[in-house]
């Protein structure tokens, strides 16, 4: 946007040398936000999958003796606790198996 107003201002309403100057100082003004947002989006890497639950919290919903279900970040998952859990207590989650989690009391 910065870019094409400076155009239109040098061709409109800027005397000859203070255009040049203008459109050149938006086009170096264009290429480092561009740079600046590339650089931005390129600093983290994409988490996704099962992997990225591990360490999380999550809460029973049906009861892990061993075998029961809970919700992580709005997901429901089948769910194995050795020690146990009831309906409504939190849990960490420390390991995966298939599409199992492994969780344990916090």
């Amino acid at each position: 946007m910065l870019f094409v107003g400076a155009v239109l201002l040098a061709l409109f309403v800027l005397p000859a040398p203070w255009g040049l100057l203008l459109v050149t100082a938006s086009a170096v003004v264009e290429v480092a936000e561009t740079y600046f947002w590339i650089r931005l989006s390129r600093r983290r890497r994409i988490q996704a999958g099962a992997e990225t639950l591990i360490g999380a919290r999550a809460v029973v919903v049906s009861s892990c003796r061993p075998a029961g279900q809970v919700r992580v970040q709005g997901e429901l998952w089948r769910a194995r606790c050795e020690p146990g859990a009831e309906p409504g207590e939190t849990v960490r989650i420390v390991g995966r198996e298939g599409l199992t989690l492994l969780v344990e009391p916090e």
